[in-house]
C-alpha cells in the first residue's frame, strides 16, 4: 500500500466506521415499509395473532377437542354462546360429536399452518436447488430440467395431489409430500429466471476467473440475488397450501378425522347447513378465509416493495 492510500485509509477509517455502524440490514427496510403499508401492518397482525394462537392452542383453548375423555354428546350441536351440563360456555357452540368449535379452530390453525408453512419451505429448497442449477448449467440440462417443469405444471395441482393421496393414504407427512410435490415446479421457474440474469453479471465472471467452485458461485453470489422473487412467491405459495389443503380434507382425502384441520371442520358442519346449524362450518370457513386473506395481503405488499422496476 503506497502512502498516499494508507493516509487515505487513516482519515476515511473513522468515517467507515460511522456508516457501517449506522448500516440498516435489508430485512429491518423491508420490515419498515411493510408496517408503513396500513393493508400489510393488518396482515402482519392477524398472521402473528393467529400464528401465536395456534402455537398456543393447548394453553388457550378451554378444551382439548380431540380429547374423547372431555367430550360429551349431550353437547352436540349447542349454539353459539350456550352452556354445558357442566356449566362450561361454548363461545363459537359445538359440533355433532360435543366439541368446542373455538377449541378446535384453534388446533385447526395450527395444523393448516404447519402443514402451509412446512410444504412450502420444503418445496421452496428443492425448486431453487433446480431452478439455480438450470440456469447455470444451461444447454441440455437446462432444457431437461424446464422440460420436467413444464410437465409439472401442466397438470392441476388440486389432480397431481389427489393422485398421490390416493395412493399414500392420510395423515399429515403424507399431504406436506403432495403438496411439495404440486408446488417445488413454481419455486423452479421463478428462480430460474432471475438467475438467467444474475449469470450474465459481471461479478459472476469474476468468480469464475478465481477458480472458485460451482456450487460456492451459486448458493453464495448468485441465490442471494435472485431472494427477492422467491420470497414474494413463497409467501403466496402458503396461502395457497394452506387454501388447497383445506379443500382436500373437506373432500375427505387430506387429513383424517382424528387430525385437526380447518378444511376437516368446515367438512363436518357442511350437512348441518340446510338444518339451522351453521355454526359448525361457518366459523372455521371464516378463520381459513382471515388467515389466506392477511397472507395475501402481506404477499401483495412485499411484491410491491420488492419489485425492482418499482420507483421509490
Amino acid at each position: 500500500m503506497t502512502d498516499v492510500s494508507k493516509t487515505a485509509s487513516v482519515h476515511t477509517g473513522g468515517k467507515t466506521d460511522k456508516s457501517r455502524s449506522h448500516s440498516v440490514s435489508p430485512f429491518r427496510i423491508i420490515m419498515g415499509k411493510l408496517v408503513r403499508d396500513p393493508l400489510a401492518l393488518t396482515g402482519l397482525v392477524i398472521v402473528s395473532i393467529l400464528v401465536l394462537a395456534a402455537v398456543f392452542a393447548s394453553v388457550i383453548a378451554p378444551q382439548d377437542p380431540y380429547d374423547l375423555a372431555q367430550l360429551d354428546i349431550m353437547d352436540g350441536r349447542l349454539a353459539p354462546g350456550a352452556e354445558s351440563f357442566t356449566g362450561m360456555t361454548y363461545l363459537l357452540g359445538t359440533d355433532d360429536q360435543g366439541r368446542d368449535l373455538f377449541s378446535a379452530i384453534l388446533y385447526g390453525l395450527r395444523t393448516s399452518i404447519l402443514v402451509g408453512v412446512a410444504s412450502a419451505a420444503i418445496a421452496l429448497l428443492i425448486g431453487a436447488a433446480v431452478g439455480l442449477l438450470s440456469a447455470y448449467a444451461g444447454g441440455r440440462t437446462d432444457a431437461f430440467l424446464m422440460r420436467v417443469v413444464d410437465i409439472q405444471l401442466s397438470f392441476p395441482a388440486i389432480l397431481v395431489a389427489l393422485i398421490l393421496l390416493a395412493v399414500l393414504g392420510q395423515g399429515v407427512d403424507k399431504i406436506i409430500l403432495a403438496l411439495v410435490v404440486t408446488q417445488w415446479a413454481y419455486y423452479a421457474r421463478t428462480i430460474r429466471g432471475s438467475a438467467l440474469v444474475e449469470r450474465k453479471r459481471a461479478y459472476v465472471d469474476a468468480a469464475r476467473s478465481m477458480a472458485l467452485p460451482d456450487r460456492r458461485i451459486l448458493f453464495r453470489h448468485i441465490l442471494p440475488n435472485c431472494l427477492a422473487p422467491l420470497i414474494v412467491v413463497a409467501t403466496m405459495r402458503v396461502a395457497y397450501a394452506i387454501m388447497l389443503e383445506a379443500t382436500l380434507s373437506f373432500l375427505g382425502i387430506g387429513l383424517p378425522v382424528t387430525e385437526p384441520s380447518l378444511g376437516l371442520l368446515v367438512s363436518n358442519g357442511f350437512e348441518y347447513m340446510l338444518s339451522g346449524d351453521y355454526w359448525i362450518s361457518f366459523f372455521p370457513g371464516v378463520a381459513l378465509l382471515i388467515l389466506i386473506v392477511a397472507i395475501n395481503l402481506i404477499g401483495d405488499s412485499l411484491r410491491d416493495i420488492l419489485n425492482p422496476r418499482r420507483e421509490g
